[in-house]
């Protein structure tokens, strides 16, 4: 079936046309009669989006500044203004096009203040961040609101055990509480994204690529090395103080022994031992861990291959995950280095505010033509319990 569109209005009136017909085909009690009508409306529907993507594209190649009024119609006849914002917004990103958005008599325009990414593209940034990363998968999301003081259970809640029509006191196994602040972390967007994109899904697509490969890293690395306020970054899990008797120290120029692991794997308490895994440079496993042995000759260390194909690497039985958050072991250092951390982090919590918006803006040293995006976050441990350290010790 096709359908031939002059305009926007030639559509609105075709269809407005079709569902006059389908209605004095209900009121009849014409069923087959009315259905038919129903899907004409559908395929017209189908028919014109594409149109109107069609429009859309054709203006995007030809370095148009706004959307064609009729991918606007369509937008906001086939789901809602979100296909309307998700179509202006990519215009934006591309060509730096204020977005305009209709509701009744008042307009919206975007300048200066940027523009807020449509949930369309942050829900695939999240997933993209939860499938990337390793360890940002592993991590507590929060959505608490800054500056708010946050009971840790709340965050992380208990079971209690009471009466058949008892209750539980929420408050009872609070330990403490964490206040989470404001920090920004904004990545630049490629700007070549202009010239290879033409559709919005590839569009979509393309920019949440952009932006996670930007921000998975230092996501990741701020829940190891963050510093906290003093740099306006979430407080990393190596900058703790850990649990006494959970810092096992190695004599600088010396090496890790069989005793040094058993210590190491011996302090994680049994209540936090589920959950907990080795997190270290693959150099390091292969160098000071894979290849040692008990007093019985067995490897402390295996690699196993998943029903996926994929190896596992384990240090007595307990996963092992390779970073680059963590410095490889070295047997001279300046300073106190960790070389390898037992965590688990679902005992670190990412309090996130996922309006992330996106700016233009010129380099007026290079006349670079800059797209960023921006999100406020803040991370810290609210148990530090399974944190275990394993580092040489300067002399």
């Amino acid at each position: 079936m096709k359908f031939k569109f002059k305009n926007h209005e030639d559509y609105l009136t075709q269809r407005d046309a079709a569902l006059a017909e389908a209605q004095t085909a209900l009121d009849e009690g014409n069923q087959e009669a009315y259905e038919e009508r129903v899907q004409y409306v559908e395929d017209m529907d189908a028919a014109y989006e594409e149109y109107a993507q069609n429009q859309a594209n054709i203006a995007a190649m030809r370095g148009a500044v706004k959307a064609p009024a009729s991918a606007t119609g369509v937008m906001a006849m086939a789901d809602g203004s979100g296909r309307e914002y998700r179509m202006q917004f990519m215009n934006y990103v591309l060509h730096g096009t204020p977005i305009k958005m209709n509701n009744g008599d008042a307009y919206t325009v975007t300048t200066d203040v940027g523009s807020v990414i449509p949930s369309t593209i942050i829900n695939r940034i999240v997933e993209k961040l939860e499938n990337v990363g390793g360890v940002y998968a592993k991590i507590t999301k929060t959505f608490y609101k800054g500056g708010v003081v946050v009971p840790t259970s709340a965050m992380k809640p208990v079971a209690t055990w009471t009466t058949e029509r008892g209750g539980s006191d929420k408050q009872k196994k609070t330990t403490g509480q964490v206040t989470f602040a404001y920090h920004k972390l904004r990545c630049v967007i490629a700007v070549s994204l202009a010239t290879s994109v033409v559709t919005l899904e590839v569009f979509e697509e393309t920019f949440a690529k952009n932006v996670v490969e930007a921000m998975i890293k230092e996501l990741e690395n701020a829940a190891f090395n963050g510093t906290g306020s003093t740099k306006n970054q979430p407080v990393g899990i190596l900058t703790e103080t850990p649990v006494s008797g959970q810092v096992i120290e190695i004599t600088e120029g010396e090496s890790p022994t069989y005793a040094d692991w058993l210590k190491a794997e011996g302090s994680i308490d049994d209540a936090y031992d589920a959950g907990t895994e080795w997190y270290m440079k693959k150099k390091t496993y292969f160098g000071q861990v894979l290849g040692m042995v008990d007093d019985n000759g067995q490897p402390i260390a295996r690699i196993n291959i998943g029903l996926d194909g994929k190896p596992s690497h384990e240090l007595f039985g307990r996963k092992v995950n390779f970073v680059d958050y963590v410095p490889a072991f070295a047997t001279s250092v300046a300073k106190d280095t960790p070389f390898a951390v037992a965590f688990n982090f679902s005992d670190y919590v990412y309090n996130i505010n996922l309006d992330i918006t996106v700016k233009d803006y010129e380099d007026h040293e290079t006349d670079d033509q800059i797209k960023k995006a921006v999100m406020l976050v803040d991370g810290k441990a609210i148990d530090i319990n399974s944190l275990v350290v394993v580092q040489v010790k300067n002399s």
